[in-house]
């Protein structure tokens, strides 16, 4: 958090200016200063950060008491409990985190985000981008921490944390792609996506065996979370909404999850809410529908209770703050569970300019929140719930057999596709589509895929698909990317299921959008019909 008005040193309060971490009473208590917070890291020392970077997102606590992970350090009090009188500022490290990449050991090793701790409290997972084939690409990784009071090599030489023992949450043969040509039949493809890779990496369950992640959709432009066996590389579909889902935490005992998903807003089902369409033409369109789910700094995210089991049928978990939200509030990541499994807490953002007012068509509406602040932290109690015990989670392999063992010095590897040409896939019920994949001139990347279904179904009994769907993509730099929509498609129904359509308008639906600073920019339209319910694409700059 920051202080309001805090001062800029030498003033003594100084030590309040800039983002700090704070500790903060969820049981109406307070500390011995009379507060019900109290900051961590508020003048902490020089000498005892050292190397501290700046990615301080997404604190985490350590089971002993004493440490959090803070973004890319980690805080530790020494033999003192952090809620403890006895740790103050001057007792307080915070430690860098560094992943080596470098053959020899030297230089200051890669940035890594989304850092996530492991149950048993030693392995992290955590993503890594990169640029490949002059596309920006990310993976997931797994790794083990290791504390280093006084290295020799690398940068920075201060005490710090190495990452060792790291694997790639992907295999990089083509037939381990969830979109690839048959083995045994090159004219034929193959979509499988119950084939582990993990895209971004998002958590762990409680038990310490699966790493959860945003992957390859199971159905085209649908982005769900899915679950995935460190050990048996066995995944599991966490969410099926057609809304957009990353951020989550498992519950203590592992029975359920929170995620903070758009669904309640629609903003994605104009793409995604027609069902049962292989994700093909996803080889192009991922990221870029992936990045729709947000107005720049602006999240439609809002906390969801979901079961083990996940979305399925008409169960689709249930809204935390159902009756306190306002579309103005949005939740951001993370969720956290307590550790007895009776509350969850996560925050909330207002909109805010230039996601609002101005050239927007959005007003931005006034905070009615103390000091007219447009960030709140909020806790939701399950009050009908019983204390339940964490699990006992014992150290982990540093082995991920699906995986691919990192070697540092070595680059990141390019996602494989299916060369260019003409396949037949077929559907798992009934029925076939035709595909073309057609590369650019350089033949360094796909360029266009193109579907025509007739009476498809990869579910007896949901239906069929029939009709054309076309998306080419074109960037102008490593993170902006256009894509040229064309899809005239209809599902039919079959005993119960809903009949929908997908179409664009006459010139079709041509979307520029960055990955990075994520604000909708669209011509044309693409609407989906499912039933008597139709959906449309968002505003311009909404």
């Amino acid at each position: 958090m920051t202080f309001a008005g805090a001062p800029d040193a030498p003033d003594p309060a100084g030590v309040y200016s800039g983002t700090q971490l704070v500790l903060v009473k969820t049981d109406g208590m307070t500390f011995p200063g009379g507060d019900a917070w109290k900051c961590l890291t508020c003048g902490t020392p020089v000498a005892n950060r050292q190397g501290m970077t700046d990615d301080t997102s997404y604190p985490q606590p350590f089971a002993d008491g004493r440490r959090v992970l803070y973004g890319t350090n980690v805080v530790d009090c020494g033999p003192y409990r952090l809620a403890s009188p006895a740790c103050t500022p001057a007792r307080v490290h915070v430690y860098p985190i560094r992943w080596n990449t470098s053959a020899d050991g030297s230089g200051p090793g890669t940035p890594v985000r989304e850092l996530r701790l492991h149950p048993d409290q030693v392995h992290l997972g955590f993503n890594s981008v990169s640029v490949t084939g002059g596309r920006l690409d990310q993976y997931g990784y797994f790794g083990r921490l290791r504390f280093d009071p006084a290295p020799t090599a690398g940068e920075p030489l201060a005490p710090r944390y190495e990452l060792e023992k790291v694997t790639r949450l992907f295999d990089a043969s083509p037939t381990a792609q969830p979109v690839h040509v048959d083995p045994r039949d090159p004219s034929k493809l193959v979509f499988d996506p119950s084939l582990p890779g993990v895209g971004e990496f998002r958590g762990f369950s409680k038990d310490g065996r699966e790493a959860f992640y945003v992957g390859y959709p199971v159905e085209s432009s649908n982005i769900d979370l899915m679950a995935v066996d460190l050990r048996t590389g066995r995944v599991r579909r966490m969410t099926a909404n057609p809304g957009y889902t990353d951020p989550v935490d498992a519950s203590p005992d592992g029975r359920w999850i929170v995620a903070l998903d758009t669904r309640g807003y629609d903003r994605m089902t104009f793409v995604s809410g027609m069902t049962g369409i292989p994700a093909i033409t996803d080889l192009l369109s991922t990221s870029v529908v992936s990045s729709v789910r947000n107005n720049g700094q602006r999240r439609f995210f809002q906390p969801y209770l979901i079961d083990r089991h996940g979305d399925r049928g008409a169960y689709q978990g249930r809204q935390l703050n159902y009756a306190k939200t306002s579309p103005d509030w949005n939740a951001g990541a993370d969720p956290r569970w307590s550790p007895d499994g009776t509350a969850v807490v996560y925050h909330e953002r207002q909109v805010s300019a230039p996601s609002c007012g101005g050239a927007n068509p959005l007003p931005c509406p006034v905070s009615t929140e103390p000091g007219a602040r447009r960030t709140r932290l909020m806790i939701a109690r399950l009050v009908e719930r019983k204390p339940v015990h964490p699990l006992v989670v014992k150290r982990v392999s540093d082995t991920v057999p699906w995986g691919t063992p990192y070697v540092p010095g070595t680059a990141a590897p390019e996602r494989p596709y299916p060369p260019q040409g003409t396949y037949l896939l077929r559907g798992k019920a009934s029925g076939s589509a035709r595909v073309d994949i057609v590369w650019d001139d350089a033949k360094t990347a796909v360029k266009t895929v193109s579907l025509r279904y007739k009476r498809y179904s990869d579910v007896g009994g949901a239906g069929f698909l029939d009709g054309s769907e076309s998306v080419t993509r074109t960037s102008t730099s490593t993170t902006l990317t256009t894509l040229d929509w064309y899809s005239d498609l209809v599902r039919t129904g079959r005993n119960g299921k809903v009949p929908a359509t997908k179409k664009t308008g006459t010139d079709g639906f041509h979307l520029t959008i960055d990955l990075w600073q994520t604000v909708f920019r669209a011509t044309g339209t693409l609407t989906t019909t499912v039933g008597s319910q139709t959906y449309t694409q968002p505003a311009n700059g909404t």
